[in-house]
């Protein structure tokens, strides 16, 4: 009897190996990708404030889950927003990366999948580290400023900073009465909303308890924390003869491109890291703790503001379809550079040609009355240098 049922146990094993060749695979579904193809969306870069019923039914909303569409709706006018804060993410990523190997290109159709492309099948790469963390930045500053313009129903100008107005008085004037002074109100950008919605719109499609779930959720916060530290208190005076006899001051949020430049520096010294034994990621509201190490002991644990990732990314160098990757050849490079733009790294040791070729350039232009200048259009010979 043992010897048939072994053999029984045999042939069922054969033919599940057999059933599960020839039945179709599932592809793997890259988790939080879809939103960013709102970016792209034709129907959101018009202005459809005035419109607000409609937006929630329109097929630009196919990229978004169930829950995303469900944040939106309570908040009208976020949607817009989104939009915009992705499509400035987008244009930061391939600003700060225009002269790297990988310089964060995109696609408008996103076949369904993400406008990346296939770099988040290599998924714990510093590459990924940056865009969700980009993206996450770029959502909480479209949202906050939107807020302070008035384009969300459901939030308003952000909690200013209240300054007492008789230390801010010259000497001279202190004894002036309260009555004699009037007070002029700004308009701070609603950094703590948009930090909110931030965390429920982009965190919450996040599911799971690996290491990629962890490192999505940390990188997502050291976005928004780069935002928020990046914001500036701006003030300004009013009084008689251009004195300040009165001092008011709001918070207002930096330009994007100085947020982008500190992601890009934490990016440069981004550790790889590993899931240590005592991680906690129950509490999704709260800057997430996950006990993510070094895989170098000799380097310092990461802080919230800084980025991680656990998989060494590729080279970059040449094609590769598995990924999407359309490599370094033809891209132009500084054959000057010593740096990452220099046609040594650039090219991979590929080695690179010299083109010349005709620019068209404004030249001989004159100075008008009025404000008017007239130029010439010229032809001029440019030199560059391409990757083999």
């Amino acid at each position: 009897m043992a010897p048939l049922r072994l053999k029984m146990i045999f042939a069922i094993f054969i033919f599940l190996q057999i059933l599960d060749f020839t039945l179709p695979r599932k592809k793997n579904k890259i988790r939080n990708v879809r939103w960013w193809n709102l970016a792209y969306s034709i129907s959101l870069r018009d202005n459809m404030l005035n419109e607000v019923a409609p937006i929630y039914i329109n097929p630009s909303l196919q990229p978004l889950t169930r829950k995303q569409r469900r944040v939106v709706t309570r908040n009208p006018g976020t949607i817009v927003a989104v939009a915009k804060g992705a499509r400035v993410a987008i244009h930061e990523c391939q600003f700060q990366f225009r002269n790297r190997r990988w310089n964060c290109p995109t696609t408008e159709d996103g076949r369904g999948g993400s406008i990346f492309g296939d770099i988040f099948k290599a998924a714990g790469t510093r590459e990924t580290a940056f865009i969700y963390a980009v993206t996450a930045a770029g959502v909480t500053h479209s949202v906050a400023r939107a807020c302070s313009e008035g384009s969300i129903f459901t939030c308003s100008c952000g909690r200013r900073r209240r300054i007492d107005v008789t230390s801010s008085l010259p000497t001279s004037a202190a004894s002036i009465p309260p009555a004699a002074t009037w007070e002029w109100g700004g308009c701070s950008d609603n950094i703590e909303f948009g930090q909110r919605f931030s965390r429920e719109f982009v965190d919450l499609v996040e599911k799971g308890r690996d290491l990629r779930y962890m490192m999505n959720l940390h990188n997502n916060q050291a976005g928004r924390i780069h935002v928020v530290s990046e914001q500036h208190q701006e003030c300004k005076c009013h009084g008689m003869s251009g004195s300040c006899t009165v001092k008011t001051c709001w918070m207002r949020l930096a330009p994007f491109r100085q947020t982008g430049a500190r992601l890009k520096d934490r990016f440069d010294g981004a550790p790889r890291v590993y899931q240590g034994n005592s991680g906690n990621s129950r509490n999704r509201n709260r800057l997430q703790k996950f006990n993510l190490l070094p895989v170098n002991p000799n380097h310092k644990s990461p802080g919230p503001q800084d980025l991680v990732y656990f998989e060494e990314s590729p080279t970059f160098c040449d094609e590769n379809r598995t990924l999407g990757l359309q490599g370094t050849t033809g891209r132009q490079c500084n054959v000057s550079s010593i740096g990452v733009d220099g046609c040594d790294l650039m090219c991979c040791g590929r080695g690179w040609v010299e083109e010349t070729y005709l620019s068209k350039e404004r030249c001989n232009c004159t100075f008008h009355w009025c404000g008017q200048v007239t130029c010439h259009i010229c032809n001029r010979t440019r030199v560059r240098h391409l990757c083999l």
